[in-house]
């Protein structure tokens, strides 16, 4: 009976709380954190012009592993963007909000609104997710980007964040 208890209790850990972000990034009120993944992995940089004509790396896509808070891998990270959980469900998004991270060599910090779902499990009913907490993952300079030279050239920025998945109140919260 213990064991079976403890099965339980790991099946359904402690949801995080909101954590204090930027007004603009917040979730809408009506949601609530179904769970937290933490991700490691690396923001993809393709070499080409800008639309001035000037050399720059353009963010090809994300990818990245997604870990729960006792370090399983739970799922991943991708472009559109994207995450797909273990159990086969997927939600991709649109960034509808983003504030500078207060580390000036990461990424921003974004709030993304989910736009289609696949699959059924823990991400069937996700509505929005916030990026925080980041670390890295910014473009390398472009004086390093000749596109001469090295157009279509990949470069792979390791990064790391924190993930927050919401769903509209009173959904179970599982990972």
């Amino acid at each position: 009976m213990a064991t079976l208890l403890g099965i339980a209790a790991l099946a359904y850990a402690e949801v995080p709380a909101r954590p204090e972000v930027p007004e603009a990034i917040t979730a809408p009120a009506g949601e609530q954190v179904m769970f937290r993944a933490r991700a490691s992995g690396a923001q993809i940089y393709v070499c080409g012009r800008g639309a001035d004509g000037k050399s720059q790396w353009t963010l090809k896509a994300p990818e990245a592993e997604l870990r729960d808070d006792q370090g399983a891998l739970i799922g991943h990270h991708a472009g559109g963007p994207s995450w797909r959980h273990q159990d086969g469900s997927e939600v991709s998004g649109k960034a509808v909000a983003r504030v500078e991270s207060p580390d000036a060599d990461s990424i921003p910090w974004l709030l993304v609104t989910a736009v289609s779902h696949e699959g059924n499990g823990a991400f069937t009913r996700v509505t929005s997710i916030q990026r925080i907490n980041t670390l890295g993952g910014q473009p390398p300079p472009a004086a390093t980007c000749d596109p001469l030279k090295h157009k279509g050239k990949e470069a792979r920025v390791p990064y790391r964040a924190d993930y927050y998945f919401y769903a509209p109140a009173g959904n179970t919260p599982r990972n």
